[in-house]
């Protein structure tokens, strides 16, 4: 398979992952005010790309599946791997569309950089962080020495 269809599958699964249980509900004001929160500025980019998707995810059974799992757990990362695997067979199938998705992609993040923390008490960094700490949980005692 294709490098680039690879890569492309990964990233557009991590930027919607968090996202998909407020994107299966557009036209919901609730869910679209919770998505806006969520997903900040991304959120609109989040919408743009899904409904490029949609159709094809919608078509697939395996794809809306896989969809429909990552947007009921989003944490896991078994469904994070299922969901890569039917967007990269999706692409794979559609090289306009996986090329339309890779320039909406960079539009929305220039750098080639997209940070995510997603679930409870994640971390994301998106640069240099050394010489720092991370410390995350419920009641952590930090004792400078």
């Amino acid at each position: 398979m294709d490098p680039n269809i690879v890569e492309l599958a990964q990233k557009i699964a991590t930027f919607l992952m968090p996202l998909l249980p407020y994107l299966l509900k557009i036209g919901d004001k609730a869910a679209e005010e919770v998505g806006k929160k969520i997903g900040g500025e991304g959120w609109e980019q989040a919408k743009t790309l899904w409904e490029k998707l949609r159709p094809k995810v919608e078509a697939k059974p395996a794809a809306l599946e896989a969809v429909q799992e990552a947007a009921a757990h989003p944490d896991d990362e078994d469904t994070l791997a299922a969901l890569r695997l039917q967007l990269k067979k999706l692409l794979a199938e559609d090289q306009a569309l996986a090329q339309e998705l890779a320039r909406l992609l960079e539009q929305s993040c220039p750098t080639g950089q997209t940070v995510i923390a997603s679930g409870d008490r994640s971390v994301a960094i998106g640069g240099d962080v050394s010489g720092s700490m991370i410390v995350t949980g419920d009641k952590n005692k930090i004792n400078k020495g």
